[in-house]
């Protein structure tokens, strides 16, 4: 019988061969990835209450070598097929993120892993955007652009018979796993050469500098990835003792006790050298991104997120050039002292989503226990319940980075404008739900422990 490799170890080689090469396309990332390895050695050897409850709930190991990466695509073919390449690693699309609302002209999915023995295996996930031409309001415009896209092709020959084969056969081998990610990694390697004239970039350029970023190229080039932090804020303050130009706003939620959902940075993406039909010029669009992963939110308390988000926004709305930064994270931290800062406070008003597991009481019980529910087990102190970590995205806050590093300032407006029916038609499939997905963990983590600790059903 064929042996094939696991989609979990063709993603973790993927995701090691990606990070190689940008390391080595963009130094600065680099530099960015041994900052935060120190700042989480630090924070790690300051508080060891955090470094247990990460190796009690098998989350230390994910730390530093977490990323993830984004990836903007031109056609809705060149979606479907990426749906395709990244099942080869176990990632599905999860979520629909609708970027048109803060005057991006995208909407995007993650693909990333799904369950938390895959996340475990190797937890990197890919935001990946396509481009809305039907937003862009000069239609001799859109009309050259979709031409130009048409006549690309950003998958090797060999990568496109691998995905078949891949489906086919029902995976890779371990030889044809190797082969498969070198393939694949052409897809997102950076190329200097346009793909249009010098004339045609600035056009682009002028109706938005992420039209120009898709529209303009050989391939989809990956423009950033990300190593997860526990300490975002000393990281912002390091970037420049080490070179590096931080954004002015870290976006996402304020510092808080508890973390919630995801707070990123980014250092400013690098003028590099292009050559149209051989002439000199330059294009800005790769950058390194640093994030920082709190509990992941239910409907209820996404709902207050958005809210308090918005409110802090219509007193204070941050400046690009970082001209009021202090104002606005001011402003940021009095909003949302609105948000509960204890785990008690989250879980009494619904507002996040929790796993549970057996303590070392509950390990020694197993099977053993009677006429207690669930909760009563939890005050006992059989079981215990962790924040879930959200994997996800938020749409306000990769869009403000997208603009950080674009400079959108004169860019055509877009109105919001969300199509999910037309974005899983384009996908070619549905995009997993992230809040029943993540209710399916907490009820099963639940169910799992009563089970266990259940008089007689350790015995069945």
């Amino acid at each position: 019988m064929t042996q094939f490799a696991h989609p979990d170890d063709i993603r973790s080689r993927f995701s090691a061969a990606m990070s190689a090469m940008y390391r080595t396309e963009v130094p600065a990332y680099g530099t960015l990835m041994q900052i935060v390895s120190d700042v989480n050695d630090g924070v790690l050897a300051a508080n060891a209450q955090l470094r247990s409850d990460l190796e009690q709930t098998d989350q230390l190991s994910r730390i530093s070598e977490e990323r993830h990466g984004a990836i903007r695509l031109g056609t809705p073919q060149e979606l479907a097929t990426m749906r395709r390449l990244f099942a080869v690693m176990g990632m599905q699309p999860v979520g629909y993120y609708d970027l048109t609302e803060a005057s991006v002209p995208v909407h995007s999915t993650a693909f990333r892993p799904v369950g938390e023995d895959a996340l475990r295996r190797n937890p990197f996930r890919v935001f990946t955007s396509l481009l809305r031409l039907d937003l862009i309001s000069d239609a001799a415009l859109r009309d050259t652009a979709a031409k130009v896209l048409a006549e690309r092709q950003i998958y090797t020959p060999r990568c496109l018979e691998l995905i078949d084969l891949a489906e086919s056969q029902g995976g890779l081998t371990e030889a044809q796993a190797d082969e498969f990610v070198a393939e694949a990694l052409e897809t997102f390697r950076w190329h200097p050469e346009a793909n249009v004239s010098a004339d045609l970039y600035q056009r682009l350029h002028d109706a938005h500098r992420l039209v120009a970023d898709v529209v303009s190229f050989k391939g989809p080039h990956i423009n950033h990835l990300t190593p997860r932090t526990l300490d975002i804020d000393r990281v912002q303050e390091l970037m420049p003792e080490h070179g590096i130009d931080p954004k002015a706003v870290i976006e996402g939620p304020p510092r808080r006790a508890f973390p919630i959902l995801l707070r990123q940075t980014s250092f400013k993406a690098l003028s590099e050298a292009v050559s149209f039909d051989g002439k000199d010029g330059s294009h800005t669009a790769r950058f390194g991104e640093i994030e920082a992963r709190g509990q992941a939110l239910t409907p209820v308390g996404r709902a207050l997120y958005d809210a308090l988000l918005t409110k802090t926004r219509e007193k204070v709305r941050p400046a690009a050039d970082g001209s009021n930064t202090d104002a606005y994270m001011a402003a940021l931290q009095e909003t949302f002292t609105a948000f509960p800062d204890t785990l008690e406070g989250i879980r009494e008003d619904s507002l996040g989503y929790f796993e549970w597991s057996l303590t070392d009481k509950g390990r020694a019980n197993a099977g053993q226990i009677a006429g207690l529910d669930a909760e009563q087990l939890l005050a006992q102190g059989y079981v215990r319940i962790d924040p879930i970590v959200y994997e996800d995205f938020l749409p306000v806050s990769a869009a403000g980075i997208f603009q950080s590093n674009l400079g959108d300032d004169d860019a055509q407006e877009f109105a919001a404008s969300p199509n999910q029916q037309r974005f899983e038609t384009d996908l070619g499939a549905k995009v997993l739900n992230e809040f029943d997905h993540y209710q399916q963990i907490e009820d099963a983590s639940r169910a799992a422990c009563v089970a266990a600790l259940t008089k007689g059903a350790a015995a069945e």
